[in-house]
């Protein structure tokens, strides 16, 4: 029995050791062992969260916001008071009002499991990239939260068989890129006689929330081939602004003139609401007017093609000029257009293209002067007119440096053949592999 005893107490101090890992030092041999503990996570609860909240206890309802449909209709069935929605919209009016709830956005409502189904959150998705937390416990409060953007560079290049359009969505790209290249090679491609055959490349930042393009950070070099001529834009920074060159440091901008007189005053400024001096009413003034004497030049503001000249209405002689896919101008209440000047006809920054005058609806003799961008008409006195100076010869190296990287990029990068084999003819040495 004896023996059986000690026999246990090896067994034990053997069982000991085994399970404790001893690390000694020779020069510390009287320190106790450390001893690894390995926990088992079977006995943790990791809890399940959604948008940030354990949901494990509670139930979760979701749909999209209805045409018309309030707050109030959308938690009537979640046992909310009056009270508690009248201080939910007091409380959100700073942060993101209950008012401004969006049609076909997502929502959820975090509710309790049991029959009254009190809500306890309502989330609300006013944009991929945001969602907003109307919370219903304890204290009543409203929080717009930021979802994570994944930002990954990616190269993309296509031959163009119908649209840029099309071309960029066959490659799997958002159509954001559209607008950002449009921007990008607005002086050098004509995007309204894009031709097939037409190629470009790009390297870009996307950005992308739970998979989902949601937006383009930046174009980190682009080129394009139009009517077989090719065209470089490197990014770079000069004077705390980035822009696009081409290879050579030459800036991709022309510069517009501020002004379509030389010597005037502004006599009406761009509104959306001004009392007009010949109909006696309110009404919105898409442009801005210069007070100059009958006969005074009018110059166009940069080069570009006339669309139209001619008389209509209260416009007046008027001159409208396309200066690139972006900027378009309109010249009105002309006395006269100048010689020469009709549809079709290319015109260079400062050549005059009228002169002063009253007709149409005018009160008075003066330049109303129009500005479009991306189609859209905007205060030609807040517009940011690109710089056209190029890279200055300081930085030109340093610049150079850049450029070669980016340029060595894009002609790597391969174009994608989208081809739809019908059928495949068998070659003479194909019939001779078969049996």
């Amino acid at each position: 029995m004896k023996k059986t005893g000690i026999w246990l107490a090896i067994a034990g101090l053997a069982v000991t050791l085994i399970s404790a890992k001893y690390f000694y030092s020779p020069f510390q041999q009287e320190e106790e062992p450390i001893v690894e503990i390995e926990v088992d996570s079977s006995f943790f609860h990791i809890p399940t969260l959604f948008y940030g909240y354990p949901i494990d206890s509670f139930a979760v309802a979701e749909g999209k916001i209805k045409w018309n449909q309030n707050l109030s209709e959308i938690l009537s069935a979640f046992n909310i008071s009056y009270q508690d929605l009248h201080t939910l919209s007091q409380r959100s009016r700073d942060v993101y009002d209950v008012r401004r709830l969006k049609a076909g956005s997502n929502y959820a409502i975090i509710h309790d499991r049991d029959s009254l189904r009190t809500a306890r959150q309502f989330i609300f998705e006013p944009s991929p990239t945001e969602y907003v937390v109307y919370n219903l416990v304890d204290s009543i409060y409203v929080e717009v939260q930021k979802k994570p953007i994944q930002l990954s560079e990616r190269t993309l290049a296509a031959e163009i068989n119908s649209s840029l359009y099309n071309a960029i969505l066959d490659q799997g790209a958002s159509p954001l890129l559209v607008h950002k290249m449009v921007d990008v090679f607005a002086w050098q491609v004509d995007f309204f006689r894009i031709a097939k055959g037409d190629k470009f490349k790009l390297i870009f930042e996307e950005e992308t929330v739970d998979g989902e393009i949601v937006g383009i950070k930046s174009i980190k070099g682009a080129y394009f081939e139009h009517w077989g001529k090719s065209y470089y834009a490197i990014p770079y920074e000069t004077e705390d602004k980035l822009d696009f060159f081409d290879e050579e440091g030459n800036s991709l901008r022309k510069t517009l003139l501020r002004a379509p007189l030389e010597y005037s005053r502004i006599s009406s400024r761009y509104s959306l609401r001004r009392f007009h001096p010949v109909q006696k009413r309110y009404k919105a003034h898409l442009g801005t007017d210069y007070a100059a004497p009958i006969g005074t030049p009018i110059r166009t503001v940069g080069d570009g093609v006339v669309l139209e000249a001619k008389y209509h209405g209260g416009n007046g002689n008027y001159v409208k000029i396309k200066h690139n896919s972006n900027y378009t101008t309109q010249y009105l209440h002309m006395s006269k257009i100048a010689k020469g000047i009709r549809p079709g006809v290319t015109v260079k920054q400062g050549q005059t293209i009228g002169y002063v005058g009253s007709t149409g609806l005018a009160n008075g003799p003066h330049l109303c002067f129009r500005f479009w961008k991306n189609g859209r008409q905007v205060d030609a006195l807040k517009v940011d007119i690109p710089s056209s100076s190029g890279i200055d010869t300081t930085q030109l190296a340093e610049f150079k440096v850049v450029s070669d990287s980016i340029k060595s990029v894009l002609d790597g990068i391969e174009y994608m053949v989208n081809e739809t084999l019908l059928a495949k003819i068998p070659s003479e040495e194909d019939n001779n592999q078969n049996p």
